[in-house]
């Protein structure tokens, strides 16, 4: 399986935008922990956070291309699991249901570091170390929520066994062990 270091090296060949490499970096240690809780490979997990997106900037985030495409990217550089994890992340492109607990755990990891970051943005005297998960699961049941996050991807944590505000409390806490890194 790819190391750390070739994975960061990948993602900075492939993406340029500082903020998505953040979003990355936030997807990482989000899976790091899922997987930690369910007793999974944290190694693995985490890196298809790190990974995940390593396409976005070449497809332009199409969601028909976005996902498969890193497989040309990735081919023989990780493991089976963890490639239909990274490819099924955005299900759009391959218009399957996701059916494993890898998959699902990718889809919903990413998903929410999306809405903390949101959450951030929102209330932006509030930086990672304010935003609660009392207020994240709150914010899923509001009309007002961020456009490029999907309500039914973060949900996803559901299905592995985890409830939503345990998922957040996770997240969020995740999240703010690299606050500096991501600048929040």
């Amino acid at each position: 399986m790819i190391s750390r270091e070739e994975a960061i090296r990948l993602l900075e060949e492939n993406i340029e935008a500082e903020n998505m490499r953040k979003h990355c970096y936030a997807s990482e240690v989000v899976l790091r922990a899922m997987a930690k809780k369910l007793g999974k490979n944290e190694e693995e997990w985490g890196l298809a956070g790190l990974l995940h997106d390593i396409d976005v900037e070449i497809t332009n985030a199409d969601p028909h291309t976005h996902g498969p495409y890193a497989e040309k990217i990735l081919q023989g550089k990780v493991t089976d699991e963890m490639m239909d994890a990274i490819v099924m992340h955005n299900e759009v492109a391959t218009g399957k249901e996701r059916t494993s607990e890898f998959q699902h755990a990718l889809a919903a990891g990413e998903t929410i570091t999306g809405l903390i970051t949101a959450t951030t943005l929102v209330y932006p005297d509030k930086k990672i170390a304010g935003v609660k998960a009392k207020s994240l699961t709150k914010r899923m049941k509001q009309k007002a929520f961020a456009a490029s996050v999907k309500r039914e991807n973060i949900l996803e944590c559901e299905k592995i066994g985890i409830p939503l505000p345990e998922f957040a409390e996770l997240s969020v806490n995740a999240m703010k062990e690299i606050a500096e890194v991501l600048g929040l």
